[in-house]
């Protein structure tokens, strides 16, 4: 049978969907090996953390089982892959002889729940429809791609977090409306401004068509991260003390379970015992302490402007924020009350819905998989690197503009490549993806890192380091990829080439060896140009 599977790989927790044809909605799938069933005041659904441990003797604990085997705090347990993958951490754990990088430890969790579903559903020949954050650069998107292939689902599709949920909350969306997606996570905040469109048939679903969308690098281990900081500075400690070194894992455990615990009652506090020398860290908070750190940190602010972002885009779409008709949160960190009455404040009470804030996303993409019809467009801009002769810097000349809808029937995209000189046998092109610039981050530009022990550490982000984040090279290890047999000569045009953005919202290249007639690349993935 043909599969429908759907995933929603979270920082936090990451959720299976399947379609139910006579229920005509997605529903949350209990992966028994790995998962647990989570019972709410509206709803029943299964989710499985996202979290592997390493163990000695090559054993992995996944998910629901590591908790089960008490090793969530553990130097060798990878949290917050997901984050990590999307910044393309450079850190390896040493792992009992082994060094794995969280690419490593991502892979290795979403091959096992990939298989695991599959053969608890007894599923072949299944197509996998995986959910990438608004934010998210290609090199995710070919991570998770590379993902399904080696799990033998070669088959794969991607669909936009924010709109996934729009999808995912169902009888709740009307045709017609437009809604905005508020996807508050464990990694980052998503906001896509979505129109629901009519029926165009009797076998056509809904159609949600984006308008504006926008994402920040903020989330709910930030928050963790923020606490953390707090909680050393009320038992007056730094990050550096040989103390903090051997317990700073469980204490980020910790700060995360008080997180939750401030949602959802007025006071708590921690306590964290160093397990060799038994002195305890403990801290109280009340809910207005937590508001307090976030406000300090500019969170309110920069939650603001990604929304007004949104709105914007959509705004020249012909549709601005009176054109909302209701606010629907999602992910874990939309819990969190202060969060809440923000966008109360913003939009008023009635217009923001929190009813189904885990599953929405995985249920939507479960929807996508089952083909109710989805429009978007990319959230990043393709260009190429020069350099400029007049300034002697760098500079972009734009190949594909942000906002250019896909999939592309036709070339976004065509010029032809010169030799720089005689004789020259390879050529080519620097092709980047440009993200938006951020909104104004925090003054604390601080970012919770491990180091190769497992051990927590505040590190200082870098202005390079932050470029790097907001320009991804994408054929950095091969940018002449263009074989001239025989070589050229200079100034000769030698190679004609076109880019067009394929269903899975990738930048694809053909080119063409005008001395020759061959084509040498057809609807080739940029991003694997390597």
């Amino acid at each position: 049978m043909a599969g429908r599977i759907a995933i929603d790989f979270g920082t936090s927790n990451t959720v299976v969907a399947v379609w139910d044809a006579a229920a005509e909605q997605g529903k949350t799938f209990f992966l028994s090996e790995y998962g647990r069933e989570l019972t709410l005041p509206a709803s029943e659904l299964a989710i499985i953390p996202s979290l592997i441990h390493y163990a000695p003797n090559d054993q992995q604990w996944i998910g629901q089982q590591v908790i089960q085997q008490q090793r969530y705090h553990a130097k060798t347990t990878f949290r917050a892959m997901k984050r990590h993958i999307g910044n393309r951490s450079p850190v390896r754990i040493n792992c009992h002889g082994q060094s794995i990088s969280h690419f490593d430890a991502g892979s290795t969790f979403l091959s096992n729940v990939l298989l695991a579903t599959a053969n608890q559903l007894n599923l072949q020949d299944e197509e996998v429809v995986f959910t990438v954050p608004v934010e998210a650069f290609e090199h995710f998107e070919s991570w998770l791609s590379g993902v399904a292939d080696s799990s033998g689902m070669p088959r794969m599709r991607l669909i936009d977090e924010p709109s996934a949920a729009a999808l995912g909350y169902g009888t709740h969306i009307q045709p017609g409306d437009v809604y905005l997606i508020f996807d508050f996570g464990g990694g980052t905040l998503d906001i896509a401004v979505v129109l629901i469109e009519e029926k165009e048939s009797a076998q056509a679903g809904r159609r949600c068509r984006v308008l504006g969308k926008a994402g920040l690098d903020l989330g709910g281990i930030t928050l963790d991260q923020w606490l953390f900081q707090a909680v050393l500075k009320q038992n007056n400690y730094s990050i550096d003390d040989p103390a903090i070194h051997n317990i700073s894992n469980l204490l980020l455990v910790e700060c995360e379970a008080l997180k939750e615990r401030l949602s959802f009652q007025e006071a708590a506090g921690l306590s964290a015992v160093d397990p060799d020398s038994g002195r305890a860290i403990t801290a109280e908070f009340k809910r207005d302490d937590f508001e307090d750190i976030l406000e300090d940190n500019n969170a309110f602010s920069m939650i603001d402007q990604t929304i007004r972002r949104a709105i914007n885009a959509a705004r020249e779409r012909g549709y601005d924020e009176e054109s909302i008709q209701t606010v629907l949160m999602v992910g874990g960190s939309s819990y969190i009350p202060s969060i809440q009455k923000m966008l109360r404040r913003i939009f008023g009470k009635e217009r923001v819905l929190l009813n189904r804030p885990l599953d929405a996303v995985a249920c939507g993409a479960a929807a996508f998989a089952a083909g109710v019809d989805f429009y978007d467009h990319i959230q990043h801009t393709y260009a190429i690197r020069y350099i400029n002769s007049n300034t002697h810097q760098y500079d972009y000349k734009v190949l594909v503009p942000r906002g250019t809808p896909y999939p592309s029937e036709q070339p976004v995209s065509r010029f032809n490549i010169k030799a720089a000189y005689d004789q020259q046998g390879q050529l080519g092109l620097a092709i980047f993806e440009i993200a938006d610039k951020p909104a104004q981050q925090s003054s604390n530009s601080l970012e919770l890192v491990f180091d190769p022990g497992g051990a927590a550490r505040l590190m200082p982000v870098s202005a390079d380091q932050k470029e790097k984040r907001q320009y991804f090279w994408m054929n950095e290890k091969n940018p002449t990829f263009l074989n001239a047999n025989p070589p050229a000569k200079a100034g000769e045009e030698r190679f004609e080439v076109t880019f067009q953005i394929d269903r899975n919202k990738r930048l694809t290249i053909s080119v063409k060896d005008l001395l020759s007639g061959e084509w040498t690349h057809r609807e080739y993935p940029v991003v694997k140009l390597t």
